[in-house]
């Protein structure tokens, strides 16, 4: 029989027997929709993200083009060029302290200054709506501004409230509920306060020095393509090169957003993975469990003169087709998940999502669905084909017969490492992503050792009097155990929760506990030079017990590495955000007190010579700097190049001041710039903070002042739904466990009943055979457990203390839980299982022994 004939009757044998239902497989079923619908589903919604920024990334970015100046703002030459290229709309961005009239209390927020020509695309949304002038104008020497809700409430306020800014008075004639490029803005800590360029000089905030970036954004005309940007841009670097300005377009309007995006869509596209992969335990279990039951059909079919090759395609074709139904099944809810998304992300990221199918993310589900099932099915087929018919004719089940022929191992082995190279290859860090792979590799191995170890210590343990231990012990070791597929499918799931929650757990210890401890109290930015000295008389005199440390400092950005441009500089992505944006800067005759030299030399007092810096030991290494190697950065236009004497080990957790590049004295001779104090009360009460809070804002209204404390609190929320996310996309994995260890047990459940039915036949009674089970199912659920700890423990270990830097902490609550989990899912499911078992009558079972 020809191949194509061969594959044709097979195909109509299949069809045949899958008439009688899908009995058994609606585990297989729901493992590979459930990993299926994950991984489609997250790269669609990611990629509807996307494709709202780049949709809508004129709104986005305020303009088709923006510039941005840190510490200045554009000279007569720039500002002349950029008004050449189109309509031109200038704001700026400043953290200040926004405060009552009276002065009885006051807020951080986040001040953006606009000009009439603002927006030049979207919506501005006010309540009440009012018009540019109403908004913002002048009357009686009161300006107008605008603020979200959380404003009114910290402050306690109601439109129509008056508030102080600096050295002027604003009234708040509205509540802003839409501004349409406040995510190319970047985060803030603070509510925003929206006012025009005129009240914002008024307020005398922005001095030499001043933290403030400046925004000029563009609205070319018409038609423009993205060659003209490109030309823009070019045309901008050769006319200005000390200009020092950032310079996106609307086709990256949101850079930061769409990097997390990719980050966090990478992760739960690995987390689906695993959960697809935990799934093809489960196709592994429910293929074997069904050719189990249909070895009279196959014993038939070979008795009949089918070969082996046919039986496997004949049951190879069934799986597949089974298969096809899960992915569809998948890849329906993945095409839906955009839609869902985008109602359930509007109110938390302010990005329109594009709705719709994304073809590409499917189809990679769909591959890494048919990769897995082929992975998992074929090792246990290839087994059955091998089996001669006598001995299904006379034996229980096909499993346990050794491994099957080479040409399956190499097959399953070859879609393994497919797998693995399509995992790593689609990645976005594809450095994390092979760090998962040989993760998922090295656990299967170290569970599968796990499992033998398990059944090794049951055989080898001392014969004990209780009956029901007994069989228990025995039932963990014999031939055909569900040790290895129980320890395997639950291992995984508990595994990636144990090392998640120590991870959540170990950063909220440290910005909830640890941090404050060592952080200050305040951080004081934007202080004056010629009021640093009567600033600093003001705070010793309001905190006498307090330590106030205080630096000069200015914004700079890097722009060449050894004479190259950092555009061209490739460095791995744990050094890129030196690299991006603009740093802080600072210089200083001595080594600061919270750092430490670890190669080089500081330069010596009174030093003349060229420009030194002494940069962050670690980062350097990240982006291959040594010693004598050369930085250039701008600092207000001015291009400054620096060779490296020093390298320091920097403390960053300790939330002091601490800076990747300082800078001798003589680098910045005659720049104008602010400084940066600390304050560090370690047992001041709430009030006291709050008294100085108030006092340093009376006294200086253009200092900002942000309270540490309240800082960990915002983070540690954001850390807390980050965490809820994160282990609410994990659970997948562990549902998918769940259901595996369902199918494994349920696999188990025609060996039961036989031991069941004699077992009661030779005496035992119910009870027994019930402690028996749920000795036995204990005991594997407390190994799994075990070894869930333990490696969830090592993972978050490393993350934490060796990605993060910060002190690991092993956590007795997440031990006790993994525990406890384990237990009531093995125990739970074996029990619902085994009740089933024990019902069987004994006659129709002993009849086919």
């Amino acid at each position: 029989m020809s191949p194509a004939s061969s594959l044709k009757l097979a195909l109509r044998f299949a069809l045949r027997e899958m008439r009688g239902g899908l009995s058994g497989f609606l585990i297989f079923l729901t493992c590979i929709a459930l990993g299926v619908a994950a991984i489609g589903g997250v790269n669609s919604v990611a990629q509807a993200i996307t494709a709202g920024v780049a949709s809508e990334g004129q709104a986005l970015l305020g303009g088709d083009i923006r510039f941005e100046l840190n510490q200045r703002e554009a000279t007569e030459g720039e500002t002349a060029f950029l008004k050449d290229l189109g309509t031109l709309a200038v704001s700026a961005n400043m953290r200040s302290m926004a405060r009552l009239e009276d002065g009885s209390d006051q807020a951080l927020v986040e001040a953006k200054a606009v000009d009439n020509a603002y927006p030049l695309y979207g919506q501005l949304l006010t309540e009440p709506s009012l018009s540019q002038d109403e908004l913002f104008g002048e009357r009686d020497g009161v300006f107008g501004a605008a603020a979200p809700d959380l404003l009114f409430e910290r402050l306690g306020l109601q439109p129509g409230a008056r508030i102080k800014l600096g050295n002027a008075t604003f009234e708040l004639r509205a509540t802003l509920t839409g501004e349409p490029d406040a995510i190319s803005d970047g985060f803030g800590f603070a509510p925003r306060l929206l006012l025009s360029m005129d009240g914002l000089r008024a307020s005398g905030l922005v001095q030499p020095g001043s933290l403030v970036e400046h925004a000029y954004k563009i609205r070319l005309p018409d038609g423009t393509g993205e060659a003209r940007l490109k030309e823009i841009r070019e045309e901008a670097a050769q006319k200005f090169p000390e200009a020092g300005w950032s310079i996106r377009t609307r086709s990256n309007a949101a850079p930061a957003l769409s990097s997390n995006i990719e980050r966090f869509s990478q992760f739960l596209t690995l987390v689906g993975l695993t959960a697809l992969v935990v799934g093809g335990v489960g196709v592994a279990n429910a293929v074997s469990a069904y050719l189990d039951g249909k070895r009279g059909v196959i014993a038939t079919f070979k008795s009949l003169g089918a070969s082996g090759g046919f039986v496997f395609t004949l049951y190879l074709t069934q799986i597949m087709i089974i298969a096809a139904m899960g992915i569809a099944v998948g890849l329906v809810l993945a095409a839906l998940m955009p839609f869902a998304a985008s109602a359930a992300l509007s109110s938390l990221i302010p990005v329109p999502t594009e709705g719709g199918i994304y073809p590409g993310a499917l189809a990679l589900a769909a591959v890494f669905g048919v990769l897995v099932t082929l992975a998992f099915a074929i090792l246990p087929l290839g087994r059955a084909r091998d089996v001669p018919a006598t001995a299904l004719f006379r034996e229980a089940g096909i499993g346990g017969r050794g491994l099957p022929r080479w040409i399956y191992l190499a097959t399953t082995l070859g879609i393994a490492a497919l797998l693995a190279a399509m995992s790593i290859w689609f990645a976005t860090d594809r450095r994390i992503a092979a760090i998962f792979v040989g993760a998922a590799i090295f656990a299967f191995i170290v569970l599968r050792g796990v499992g033998l170890l398990v059944q090794a210590l049951a055989r080898r343990a001392p014969r004990v009097r209780s009956t029901a231990l007994r069989l228990a012990l025995g039932n963990i070791h014999r031939p055909g155990a569900l040790t290895p597929s129980v320890v395997l499918s639950l291992g995984l799931g508990l595994t990636l929760l144990v090392t998640l929650a120590l991870i959540d757990g170990d950063l909220r210890r440290q910005i909830s506990g640890s941090l404050p401890e060592r952080a200050p109290n305040f951080f004081f930015v934007d202080i004056q030079a010629a009021d640093v000295d009567a600033f600093s008389n003001l705070v010793g005199s309001l905190s006498p017990e307090g330590k106030l440390m205080r630096v000069p400092m200015l914004r700079g950005r890097i722009m060449e590495l050894n004479g190259v441009d950092v555009q061209q500089v490739k460095v791995p992505p744990e050094g890129a955000w030196v690299l991006r944006g603009d740093r802080g800067l600072t210089y200083s005759e001595t080594v600061p007190e919270n750092a430490t030299l670890s190669e080089g030399a500081w330069w010596p007092e009174n030093y003349s010579g060229e420009p030194l810096v002494s940069f962050s030991a670690e980062e350097a290494r990240q982006i291959g700097l040594k010693i004598g190697d050369t930085v250039t950065v701008n600092v207000l236009g001015r291009n400054v190049t620096a060779k490296i004497a020093s390298l320091r080990e920097v403390k960053w957790e300790s939330m002091g001041i601490n800076f990747v590049m300082v800078f001798s004295p003589n680098t910045f001779a005659g720049a104008p710039h602010a400084w940066l104090a600390t304050l560090t009360a370690r047992d001041a009460p709430a009030q006291e903070e709050a008294r100085i809070l108030n006092q340093v804002t009376r006294a200086y209204p253009a200092v900002t002042t942000v309270r540490v404390k309240d800082a960990l609190d915002i983070v540690n929320r954001l850390v807390a739904q980050l965490g809820t996310a994160i282990r609410a996309a994990a659970s997948v994995a562990l549902i998918a466990s769940v259901l595996v260890l369902s199918g494994a047990l349920a696999a188990g459940n025609r060996a039961r009943i036989h031991d069941a039915v004699v077992l009661k036949t030779l005496g035992a009674t119910r009870r027994t055979l019930i402690t028996a089970f749920s000795l036995e199912y204990m005991l594997i659920g407390l190994a799994t457990a075990v070894f869930a700890l333990a490696a969830g423990g090592v993972a978050a270990w490393f993350v934490v203390a060796r990605i993060m830097t910060l002190p690991s902490s092993f956590s007795p609550t997440v031990a006790a839980s993994t525990v406890a989990i384990a237990l009531v899912l093995t125990v739970g499911i074996g029990l619902i299982g085994t009740w089933r078992v024990l019902g069987h009558k004994a006659a129709p079972v002993l009849r086919n022994l």
